[in-house]
Formats: C-alpha cells, sequence, structure tokens
C-alpha cells in the first residue's frame, strides 16, 4: 500500500522562503553596525552575502526536487527507494524539507504498524528547539495519537489541553484526542464540552463536525443545531 504524504509541498516551500528572508534579516541585523563606516567593506560584505543567497538558493531547489521525488516514489509505494532520500532530506539546513521528511519517515513506520518508531520520530520533532512552533505542535498531536493507548490518560490531557482551546489552530486534532482522555478518567461533562466546542468552530472539516457533535449528544450535550449543518436552498 502506498503511502500518503500528509506535508503539503506548497506550504513547505512557503515557509522555506519566509526562513531565507528571516536569516538575511539576522544577517543585516549582526552586520549593519560593522558596515556603516566602512563602504568597501560594505560592498564586500554585501557582494558575499549574494553569493551566499544565491548558494542557499540552489541547495532549497535541490532539497525541494529531491523532496517531490521523494513523495512521488512513497506515492508508488516505493519505500525503500525513498529511504535514503529521507535521510538526506532530514539533514537539511532548510526547515521546511527537513521537517517534511521526519514527518514522512514517521508516516512510513505508521504504515508499517511500528507506532513506536513513529512516535519517537514526531517526538524528536516536537522537543527540537530549533524548529518552529507549529511544526513542534504538529508533531507532538501526532506524537500522541502514535502513543495513546500506552500512555495515561493525565498524560495525554496534560500536553494538549493548552492546544485543545476555542478557535484555536489545533482544536479539532488536539480536542478528541483531550476528550477521549477525559472519557477514560471518567470525566463525561469535560469530554462532551470538548467536544461541543469542535461541533461549533465553522472552521473545522465537516466530517469532523459531525462526529463531534454526535459525541456531544450521546454525552448529554445537544451540539447539532451548531455544527454548521445547512438546509438545502
Amino acid at each position: 500500500m502506498a503511502v500518503t504524504p500528509q506535508t503539503n509541498q506548497a506550504f513547505l516551500r512557503e515557509v522555506d522562503e519566509e526562513l531565507r528572508r528571516d536569516e538575511a534579516l539576522k544577517f543585516a541585523r549582526r552586520n549593519g553596525p560593522l558596515l556603516i563606516g566602512a563602504l568597501v567593506a560594505g560592498l564586500i560584505a554585501f557582494g558575499a552575502y549574494l553569493l551566499w543567497q544565491n548558494w542557499q538558493a540552489q541547495q532549497a531547489g535541490a532539497d525541494g526536487a529531491k523532496f517531490g521525488k521523494t513523495v512521488e516514489q512513497l506515492s508508488r509505494g516505493d519505500v525503500k527507494g525513498a529511504e535514503k532520500p529521507l535521510s538526506e532530506l532530514a539533514a537539511s539546513s532548510h526547515e521546511g524539507y527537513r521537517v517534511g521528511a521526519r514527518f514522512l519517515q514517521a508516516d512510513v513506520a505508521l504504515q508499517k504498524n511500528d507506532l513506536k518508531a513513529a512516535a519517537r520520530i514526531f517526538g524528536e520533532v516536537a522537543s527540537d528547539s530549533g524548529v518552529s512552533p507549529a511544526f513542534r505542535n504538529l508533531a507532538l498531536i501526532r506524537q500522541t495519537s502514535a502513543e495513546f493507548d500506552t500512555l495515561k490518560p493525565e498524560t495525554v490531557i496534560a500536553r494538549l489541553k493548552p492546544l485543545a482551546v476555542k478557535d484555536g489552530p489545533w482544536l479539532g486534532s488536539a480536542g478528541e484526542l483531550v476528550a477521549a482522555a477525559y472519557l477514560q478518567i471518567n470525566q463525561p461533562q469535560q469530554a462532551a464540552n470538548l467536544f461541543a466546542m469542535i461541533a461549533e468552530d465553522d472552521k473545522l472539516p465537516e466530517t469532523l463536525r459531525t462526529r463531534a457533535a454526535q459525541m456531544a449528544g450521546t454525552l448529554g450535550v445537544d451540539a447539532i443545531k451548531d455544527s454548521g449543518d445547512k438546509k438545502p436552498q
């Protein structure tokens, strides 16, 4: 069975471009004071920067091409052929491709039903302080999902409750896991409130909202009217 990549390539390219812009700003802030009084030195530094930027762009392009090819390999089910390029991309200096490769490695482990390996990879991303918070949060959610059955419910709640907030970007995925953990420790009202919150968020997928509304209903909270269902016009 082919592995379906769960990383949006366009989003990764955007992240990579933003990263290069941030690197340029850091370069300017670090070297600006030294360049003010030395025009010649400034020109040299600027020229060197242009060469460096060009090299960075070439490297990003190479990583992008490799990432795209690897995604195609995985979509064809060529997991073995994708192992080496994924390992290389996982060491990339570009955050988007590096993290994307790690996510794909974890997806491969999940496809093999190796939940322990998948959780380990997601956990490494989640604990990497050099990775953007958005990637770290997503990795934490997927790590928790992979090892949910082996965790104490209190651990799940402690990890993900800060992400399961009203109108938050992670409400759907984190909220379902936290709600399930609440049910395990016999706190149905807490679970119902979370399911209802998910059902009422019209930015979430309809299937998720419908499922959450049904769960809330079984727990005594009527969230059907707020789940986004509309009558045909």
